[in-house]
Formats: C-alpha cells, sequence, structure tokens
C-alpha cells in the first residue's frame, strides 16, 4: 500500500476514535444524575406552557409569561420536569424552559426591601405582592433580593421561591 493510503486509514481510525469519544461523552452526559428533588428553578423564557403531561404531545394547561417566576422541581422525567408555581399549581415543563437561576416571588401585602439584614434598617422600598426578584443570598431568615435593579434585604418568610438554601 502507498503512503497515502495509510494516511487515509489512519484519518478514518482517528475520526472513529473522536466519534468513539463524543458519543461516550454525550452518554455520561445524558446518564448523569439529575439533581435531588424537591429543587428551585424559574422560567427563563418571556412565554412557558405548563403541560399535564411529559411530552409535547400533552396539551398545555398553563401559559406563563413571567419570566423568573419561581418554581419548585418537584420530580424529573428525561427532559422534563414538574414543577409547582407559587400557587399550588402543578404540571410538565421541557428543562429548555427552566434556569437555576435563583428567584422569588413576594407572597404578603408589602414587604419592605431594607438597606441591610435587620429589622431596624431603613426601608429602601416596599414590594407589593407578586413582585418577582433574583436571589442572590439568604441566610438568618434574610434574602438579599434584587427587582429591576432595585437591591434590599427582605424577609425569607415574606417570599416564596430558592429561599431555603
Amino acid at each position: 500500500m502507498t503512503d497515502s493510503g495509510d494516511k487515509v486509514r489512519m484519518k478514518r481510525i482517528w475520526a472513529g476514535v473522536a466519534a468513539l469519544g463524543l458519543m461516550a461523552a454525550a452518554g455520561a452526559a445524558v446518564a448523569a444524575p439529575a439533581k435531588p428533588t424537591p429543587y428551585w428553578a424559574s422560567i427563563s423564557q418571556d412565554e412557558a406552557r405548563m403541560r399535564v403531561g411529559p411530552s409535547l404531545d400533552y396539551p398545555s394547561n398553563w401559559v406563563y409569561r413571567r419570566r423568573d417566576l419561581p418554581v419548585k422541581v418537584v420530580q424529573v422525567l428525561g427532559q422534563w420536569r414538574k414543577v409547582e408555581d407559587p400557587d399550588g399549581v402543578q404540571g410538565w415543563m421541557h428543562v429548555r424552559l427552566l434556569s437555576d437561576t435563583a428567584t422569588a416571588i413576594v407572597r404578603v401585602g408589602e414587604a419592605p426591601m431594607r438597606e441591610s439584614a435587620s429589622d431596624g434598617a431603613r426601608t429602601l422600598f416596599r414590594a407589593e405582592r407578586g413582585v418577582v426578584g433574583r436571589l442572590s443570598d439568604c441566610g438568618g431568615g434574610w434574602c438579599a433580593i434584587d427587582v429591576h435593579g432595585q437591591r434590599g434585604y427582605a424577609k425569607a418568610s415574606d417570599l416564596w421561591g430558592a429561599t431555603d438554601k
């Protein structure tokens, strides 16, 4: 055989080795264990459909138009997540509609957002029931929350979301 034949054979061998490596990596990613449930997530899209079952073949029972809304993931099935919303409604969402971004929603009539994690701290602003913000830290019964660029500390008991870290 000529040198060019050996080069072609070596290229094919290396291509096969590379393909096997990619398949092994993909298999490991699919086989990787999911987070233990329940865990917190948030809606990552401007519109997300909750379905009655874990497939596009199932009808939508809700359409959410609220990016960053916190949800609790209670079950995992392949690329589908059974989630619970702040009102206790459960259904299935595709994993691409969800994010690991920690968020929370105000569950009381009005929550004071304070300068520091203390009842005596100055109130910076007040967030009404239903306001959603991104959390950066929770501890000692308080959460640092960012509501569209306004930052403050809220009592964790006034929030529903990723507050049990």
